[in-house]
């Protein structure tokens, strides 16, 4: 077997794992608040600390990874996630919580977001290329689904501590594979990517600079009206899953009266189906106009947020399951032909600017996962949550509908960029 494939199963495995690891505070919110009086919005702090600096590292991630080598980032990616869990064992303060899920475990997931999964298939693939990259960015949902029942059992049983040594120690397990099997190239291991024909010519190392060219991009991107519009929906898609339900579906479902593992593992279904309604909605950005999808996406979860407060109950019911295949089918659609209209209007720097604006919907989540603690402190239920972020998704659809068709003069694109997200391949001149 090739070495490509042994890299991707252990990139898969790593991706694996920080889905997981960022995934975990969810099921740790209840208890904290139990054991220490913790408020709601004190401990959704940290979790909000935790998904902006993922967002945040994530366009800085591929930099890193070119600069110091995949093997070096990924391990201490591994080893920041592993401290920053193991040490919440010791905490008794508000401010050690925030350091540790917030800063270190933050930090360590936002190293190997989206950015390492396209590193690893661009260099070690040429065959199969688009299938790895499919399959290790579907890690994400699988560490969800196979980490949140796990992560819940054990907090419900042995205690949150045990399940944060868990964590810890899991993150420290792939570390020995990530030394032992990955390599920055497959050079380095005296091969050619997987695919390679004899006429194949290793690409030259990237120029120095590739922090200069993401903040260059976001600079020229954010003089168009279009980056602000699919920055602000994309805000919105964050703070209506990741911030929300994401953070807190668990302890909302369980002040109903919903056993956390039972919640917990509704939350982990949901990375299963988000699984299918990303590859239809990737097929459908192929054949629809993509800001119609957007707007028909948004929409619909806007309005299956509003109906969610009165699905809450003491057990799962068919129409809390009806929610949860619906809501996973739309979680992440939003993703395809936000990145076509990435694409579409600004060429060569599209997955550049695709990582600003992905920044965005992490700072979307990272606000209203604090936000929604705060409204559980202040109401004392999530009522008003739900409430607000169905009206939000809301707005999104018609902003999905105001951005233009075609790039304008005042938008970067070119032709060759554009035709691969279904665009006309015209070519404009740039901001």
């Amino acid at each position: 077997m090739h070495r490509a494939w042994w890299v991707a199963a252990v990139s898969f495995v790593a991706l694996v794992g920080a889905a997981g690891f960022r995934a975990a505070p969810s099921v740790f919110i209840d208890p904290l608040h139990a054991e220490f009086g913790w408020s709601h919005s004190t401990i959704s702090a940290a979790v909000s600390v935790n998904v902006l600096l993922y967002g945040l590292t994530s366009p800085f991630s591929a930099a890193l990874m070119e600069r110091y080598g995949i093997r070096r980032i990924v391990s201490a990616a591994l080893l920041l996630i592993a401290a920053g869990s193991g040490l919440t064992v010791f905490m008794d303060a508000t401010w050690q919580l925030v350091l540790c899920w917030g800063f270190l475990v933050g930090l360590g997931t936002g190293s190997m977001a989206l950015a390492f999964a396209a590193t690893v298939s661009g260099r070690w693939f040429i065959a199969r290329r688009g299938l790895v990259s499919g399959i290790l960015t579907a890690g994400g949902a699988a560490g969800q689904l196979v980490f949140l029942p796990l992560v819940a059992l054990l907090a419900e049983g042995p205690g949150w501590r045990t399940a944060s040594l868990v964590v810890a120690c899991a993150a420290l397990a792939v570390v020995p594979l990530v030394l032992l099997v990955l390599r920055d190239r497959p050079e380095d291991a005296g091969l050619l990517p997987y695919g390679a024909g004899p006429d194949y010519v290793t690409p030259p190392p990237a120029p120095p600079g590739a922090a200069r060219r993401a903040l260059r991009s976001l600079r020229d991107a954010a003089r168009t009206r279009v980056f602000w519009l699919l920055a602000g929906t994309f805000a919105v898609c964050g703070a209506s899953t990741n911030g929300l339900v994401g953070v807190h579906f668990v302890p909302a479902a369980h002040d109903h009266g919903m056993p956390v593992p039972a919640a917990a593992s509704l939350l982990a279904v949901i990375g299963v189906f988000d699984l299918v309604g990303t590859v239809a909605s990737g097929w459908f950005t192929d054949r629809f106009d993509a800001r119609r999808l957007l707007a028909v996406y948004y929409a619909l979860r806007g309005l299956s947020l509003l109906f969610l407060p009165m699905l809450f109950a003491q057990s799962v019911r068919p129409s809390m399951l009806f929610f949860i295949v619906f809501y996973g089918l739309d979680w992440v659609a939003t993703v395809p032909p936000t990145i076509a209209l990435c694409r579409r209007h600004f060429g060569d720097d599209g997955p550049i600017v695709f990582g600003w604006v992905l920044a965005s919907h992490q700072v979307g989540a990272s606000v209203v996962a604090y936000l929604t603690g705060l409204v559980r402190d202040t109401f004392g239920s999530y009522d008003v949550a739900w409430t607000a972020s169905g009206a939000l998704c809301g707005t999104a659809a018609l902003m999905a509908l105001v951005i233009r068709a075609r790039p304008t003069g005042g938008e970067v694109v070119n032709a060759g960029a554009a035709g691969g997200a279904g665009a006309e391949g015209e070519t404009v001149k740039g901001a």
